[in-house]
């Protein structure tokens, strides 16, 4: 009786052995076949965000200290900090004007012929949401589409081959696309063999790109519309 338990556990530790070496070729390894290169961009890339991200944190530091100092003061008013926050959150919102450096990107018609019609149309809704997710890539910090102000809701719509922003016709051709960035010349650079220049020649337009040391953009002046979100009420 004894020998059979013996021999009942050796067999099972065999064959539990055997199992995890069948699992183990089975599973085939995996390498990392990048090169220097894509290896030292993909460093590059995660330094930038944590640069980024060292530099949230500093402004955000900066105004607790301005917001505990208003509090320690004897004649200090928080409502000045509070005030000053507020204008500096509608500014990155896209709410109120904004001036800095940046580009204007002119697009035209590339044939100018009347006959055939091409200036009376835009470059379609799905052509300025390629440009613009291209600048947003490439560092924008601001983008506004003629007289219309981006911010996060907006969206292109094509209604009857004319185009729409935040609702409104987009005005006729040329119209430009003035972009604020914190780095105009590699925003520049960038643009100039971007895939939106390709796509936008390819159906008949031209882009020209050009820097400006300042530019101003205009203010969102409708009501945004917050949908889906509610507020969470304390326990």
């Amino acid at each position: 009786m004894k020998i059979k338990w013996v021999f009942a556990i050796v067999t099972f530790v065999i064959g539990f052995m055997l199992a995890i070496q069948f699992q183990t070729t089975q599973e085939p390894v995996t390498r990392d076949t990048r090169d220097i290169r894509e290896l030292r961009a993909e460093l590059l890339v995660e330094q930038e965000k944590k640069q980024q991200l060292y530099s949230e944190i500093s402004n955000i530091q900066s105004v607790l200290d301005e917001y505990k100092q208003s509090v320690d003061e004897q004649d200090g008013n928080i409502t000045d900090v509070l005030e000053r926050q507020i204008a500096e959150l509608r500014e990155s919102a896209g709410l109120s004007e904004q001036i800095g450096p940046g580009i204007v990107i002119k697009i035209d018609s590339l044939y100018n012929d009347y006959y055939l019609g091409q200036d009376r149309f835009l470059p379609s809704a799905e052509l300025f949401r390629y440009l613009v997710n291209e600048l947003n890539i490439y560092g924008a910090t601001g983008v506004a589409v003629g007289n219309e102000r981006m911010i996060t809701t907006s969206a292109f719509r094509e209604v009857n081959k004319m185009t729409y922003l935040n609702n409104r016709r987009l005005p006729p051709l040329p119209i430009e696309v003035k972009v604020l960035s914190d780095s105009a010349e590699r925003l520049h650079n960038q643009m100039l063999v971007s895939a939106s220049m390709d796509f936008l020649e390819i159906e008949g337009f031209t882009m020209t790109i050009e820097i400006v040391d300042e530019i101003q953009l205009p203010g969102f002046d409708q009501t945004p519309r917050v949908r889906y979100m509610k507020e969470v009420k304390e326990d």
